[in-house]
C-alpha cells in the first residue's frame, strides 16, 4: 500500500491505542524492565549442578513441556548479564524465575496445544469433538494460508530464518490466530534448531504493509518479551516506508534494548548486501522478492495458488516447511562439521 493511506489521525489513533493497551500490564512492563540492561556480549560460566538444579525444577513445575526448553537454551539465559548489574551473572534464582514465567506464558496462551489445533484444521470437521476448538483452529488456519510467515533455511551461524511477507497480510487481520500463528511457528524454528544455536533471524519484506494494528502490534511484543525472551538474534526490514518507521517509533521505546539494538531497517540496496554476507548460501539463497533468484513463492505461494493439505481448510504446507527445515538443519550441521573438520 502507499504510504500516503497513513493519515495522522490513523497514526494518532494509533499511538493511543498502543498506550492503552500498554497501560496497567505489570507484568510486561515488569519483563522489560527486567531485559532493560545495556546491550551486552558478555557471558558467564553456569555449572553442571546448577544446569541439573534449573533443570529439575523446570520438570517438577512443568511435567508435560519443560523438555521445549533446551540445555543450550537455559544455558543461554543463565549465563546472561544481571540486569541490575551487568557486571556479574543473573542470580541462579533470577534464571529459574525467568523461565518459569516462560513456562507460565506457555501454559496460559495454549503453545504446547497449536500444532494439535493444524492437526485439527487440516483434518475433517465431523472428527472434531469440540466446536470451540475446532474454530480455534479453523481461524489459526486461515492466518497461516496467507502464506505472510514462514521457515525458510539458515543462516550461516546456524541460525534459522522467519521470512515475513507484510504484502500478505491481511487489513483487517484475527488478532488472536494471527498470534497463535506465530507462536505455532515461532516453536516449529526453534525445534529444528542446531545443537547449540538458541535464536532465529527474522527477514521482512516489507514493500507493501498493512495499516498498523495496535492490537496486533502489542500482542506480538508482549509475546516477544514474555514468551519468547533471549529468542531473537536479529530482525531485517526493507524498504523504509513512512508506516515502518511509524510502527518501529511506537513498538522501540517499549523494547528492552537488548531487544531493539537487533532491529536494522534497511533500504533494498542494504538488504541484499546483508542478506549476501549473512544466508547460509550467500546470494544463491537471496529470494526473488529481494532481487534474488531463490523462488520462495514455489514452496510458499499466495493463499489463492495453495491447494487444500488435508481434508479440512489447511492450505499452507505447514508439515513441508517443518520437513524441509529440518532436511536444510541437516545440511548445515554436516556443512559445519565438515569445516570444523577441514574438508
Amino acid at each position: 500500500m502507499a504510504d500516503d493511506h497513513l493519515t495522522a489521525a490513523d497514526a494518532e489513533k494509533a499511538k493511543a491505542e498502543i498506550e492503552a493497551e500498554v497501560a496497567g500490564d505489570d507484568e510486561f512492563e515488569d519483563a522489560v524492565e527486567e531485559e532493560d540492561v545495556e546491550v551486552s556480549t558478555s557471558e558467564f560460566q553456569v555449572t553442571p549442578e546448577e544446569l541439573s538444579i534449573i533443570r529439575a525444577e523446570l520438570a517438577c513445575e512443568f511435567p508435560e513441556d519443560y523438555d521445549y526448553l533446551s540445555d543450550a537454551y537455559v544455558l543461554s539465559v543463565a549465563s546472561k548479564p544481571y540486569s541490575k548489574d551487568p557486571t556479574i551473572r543473573r542470580p541462579l534464582e533470577y534464571s529459574m524465575e525467568k523461565l518459569s514465567h516462560v513456562m507460565e506464558w506457555r501454559a496460559n496462551e495454549g503453545a504446547p496445544d497449536m500444532e494439535d489445533l493444524v492437526q485439527l484444521a487440516n483434518g475433517p470437521e465431523s472428527a472434531a469433538e469440540n466446536y470451540e476448538e475446532l474454530t480455534k483452529a479453523k481461524a489459526l488456519a486461515t492466518s497461516l494460508n496467507t502464506g505472510s510467515l514462514y521457515w525458510h533455511g539458515f543462516t550461516k551461524e546456524g541460525h534459522p530464518i522467519l521470512w515475513i511477507r507484510t504484502d500478505r497480510k491481511p487489513w483487517y487481520p484475527d488478532v488472536d490466530a494471527d498470534v497463535n500463528a506465530l507462536i505455532l511457528l515461532a516453536d516449529a524454528g526453534i525445534k529444528c534448531m542446531p545443537g547449540n544455536i538458541t535464536e532465529f533471524v527474522c527477514i521482512s519484506d516489507s514493500a507493501s504493509p498493512p495499516p498498523p494494528n495496535p492490537t496486533f502490534m502489542i500482542k506480538m511484543l508482549k509475546a516477544l518479551v514474555r514468551g519468547y525472551p533471549d529468542r531473537l538474534h536479529s530482525l531485517h526490514s526493507a524498504p523504509v516506508s513512512s508506516i515502518v518507521q511509524f510502527v518501529m517509533n511506537l513498538l522501540i521505546p517499549l523494547m528492552p534494548g537488548r531487544l531493539a539494538s537487533k532491529v536494522n531497517l534497511l533500504g533494498l540496496d542494504g538488504m541484499k548486501e546483508k542478506l549476501s554476507d549473512l544466508l547460509e548460501n550467500g546470494e544463491e539463497d537471496i529470494p526473488t522478492f529481494f532481487g534474488g533468484t531463490a523462488d520462495h513463492d514455489a514452496y510458499y505461494p499466495v493463499e489463492g495458488s495453495c491447494p487444500n493439505r488435508g481434508e479440512g481448510s489447511l492450505k499452507f504446507d505447514y508439515y513441508g516447511m517443518v520437513e524441509r527445515l529440518e532436511k536444510a538443519k541437516a545440511a548445515w550441521v554436516q556443512n559445519h562439521a565438515d569445516a570444523q573438520n577441514g574438508n
